[in-house]
């Protein structure tokens, strides 16, 4: 890209990379994709690093530029296309060890949550996988605090109503980090 001035763009490539990689792999469900994914969005930061450098929080616009980009791509993607891991993913015998069913079991709920709506999902994996609070994701996604809180209700609704939840623990709408008083504060 001739002409873009990115100082300071490579020290925060270095320090970010690998936190939205996992969130964009938890976004999508797949290592390939989730790479793809971080590239465009890394480039698009490029693009306009002027805003993300003078932004108060740029990890946070970052997540912001992931969270879209997945939205984006998911939107596209047609009715009937899945990707591979998908169709190829089979769950590995659980007698093996512990830490082997931890890995299975990871791999079983990825698979149940990308069943999700792409904002149902990227609000779950923002809440409980990065451990935001409502504010920061509706900072991260654009949207209002009481919309975290409705696309995390259907999203939860729509796990305990998958099939594959049957035989599982109920899922819960409890927190792995607690709630700030600004988040227990009326709606936005």
């Amino acid at each position: 890209m001739k002409g873009v001035t990115a100082e300071g763009y490579e020290t925060f490539v270095r320090s970010e990379t690998s936190g939205l990689l996992r969130l964009a792999f938890l976004l999508t469900g797949d290592a390939h994709e989730a790479e793809d994914l971080l590239q465009d969005a890394m480039l698009t930061m490029l693009r306009h690093w002027h805003r993300v450098r003078d932004a108060a929080k740029p990890a946070a616009y970052a997540r912001r530029v992931l969270v879209n980009a997945h939205i984006d791509r998911h939107r596209r993607r047609s009715a009937g296309e899945l990707p591979a891991s998908t169709a190829t993913l089979t769950l590995l015998d659980r007698s093996t060890s512990f830490e082997q069913e931890q890995v299975d079991d990871r791999h079983w709920i990825l698979s149940v949550i990308r069943t999700l709506p792409s904002r149902q999902r990227a609000v779950l994996v923002l809440r409980y996988y990065e451990g935001q609070t409502d504010t920061e994701i509706a900072e991260v996604m654009g949207i209002r605090r009481v919309t975290v809180r409705s696309l995390a209700a259907r999203g939860l609704a729509g796990l305990r109503e998958h099939p594959a939840m049957g035989t599982a623990v109920a899922v819960s709408d409890s927190r792995s980090v607690p709630r700030s008083a600004h988040d227990q504060g009326a709606s936005a």
